[in-house]
């Protein structure tokens, strides 16, 4: 059976032609599952195709996801919706300014019984995890998660605990409040895989929010969300993930990407190397989505803004001037040759 090469094949959709080709991979039940997951949170969330599509990658990638927004955007109700498109162990934690370490991971407890200390797994002993306000515990607290959200596993009194895959983070938290909220370390931004930010709907948007709200009645507007995929369906699709083909020179484009972050006079901080390896696994989870078994440069442009935007730091002259760090990535990577 006739092949097309994955360069071929790149340069037919970049020129969109219409070309059939034959995947190496069977990516059809993936596909279909993302179709119908989009369906299920299509029937409570309102636009944010993007949103959703990124969220869909993130999982795919095993990746953590930081969701940001004004109050009242669905932050908290989209990963609740996602949620339950999964058959996976839910646990979700707020946030406090008091909350302590061992309110996450747990804590040691004597057990008179046994004459001996017994640990009780926390709240983040579960498969999908929703922080709530992340921004609004100490460092102390956000510390506790650097281990489980890069390593999967949990160190307590010298014993290992590892996560049950998969695994996810999702946090959320408010840009504009400031008042008793704690700067996110740079060290835990750079474990999320994307940072998602949420703006407000546009009219017809709004419209459609309130005449959903209005025919709900008494009814919940999570009811009617079906499952979709299984713990190991999720398992199989992110196998699929990382068999999926990128060229030598999509990788380097990925590599002059990322290096420019480092040597651009906008930004004080560069991307790290992690920051390479993200856009890579996330590149492949759009083209996944999409059905292809190969990486084309529009999936790495599509992964970049969200895998940088949160890792990279725009120097105080810029940031003064009210330039992001969103558009200066957008500058670096439109500035970047694309491979051919």
């Amino acid at each position: 059976m006739e092949t097309f090469e994955t360069n071929e094949n790149q340069e037919a959709i970049e020129n969109n032609e219409n070309v059939n080709f034959q995947s190496r991979l069977n990516l059809e039940p993936l596909k279909t599952s993302v179709d119908k997951i989009r369906q299920e949170l299509g029937k409570v969330i309102v636009g944010q195709h993007k949103m959703i599509d990124q969220l869909i990658v993130s999982i795919l990638a095993n990746g953590h996801i930081l969701l940001e927004g004004v109050p009242g955007v669905a932050k908290t109700l989209t990963a609740k919706l996602l949620s339950k498109s999964m058959a996976l162990d839910f646990s979700r934690i707020q946030f406090t300014p008091d909350l302590m370490p061992s309110d996450i991971i747990g804590t040691s407890v004597f057990d008179l019984s046994k004459s001996s200390f017994e640990f009780k797994k926390g709240p983040v002993f579960s498969n999908f995890i929703l922080i709530d306000e992340i921004n609004r515990a100490p460092a102390k607290t956000q510390a506790a998660l650097f281990e489980v959200m890069e390593e999967r596993q949990i160190t307590v009194d010298g014993k290992t605990y590892t996560m049950d895959e998969p695994f996810l983070v999702i946090a959320t938290q408010n840009p504009i409040e400031q008042e008793g909220t704690y700067r996110l370390p740079e060290a835990q931004l750079d474990r999320f895989l994307f940072k998602i930010t949420i703006g407000y709907p546009d009219l017809s948007e709004e419209i459609t929010i309130l005449q959903k709200e209005n025919d709900l009645q008494n009814r919940n507007k999570m009811a009617d969300v079906a499952t979709i995929v299984s713990k190991s369906e999720i398992k199989e699709f992110q196998g699929l993930l990382k068999q999926i083909i990128i060229e030598p020179n999509l990788i380097e484009y990925i590599a002059k990407v990322v290096l420019n972050t480092r040597e651009n006079p906008f930004l004080y901080l560069g991307a790290s190397p992690r920051a390479s390896i993200a856009i890579l696994n996330a590149s492949k989870g759009f083209a996944a989505i999409k059905g292809r078994d190969f990486v084309t440069p529009e999936d790495i442009k599509e992964a970049a803004i969200p895998v940088l935007q949160h890792r990279v730091v725009v120097t105080p002259e810029r940031e003064m001037e009210g330039i992001s760090a969103s558009e200066i990535i957008k500058q670096i990577v439109d500035s970047v040759e694309i491979p051919r």
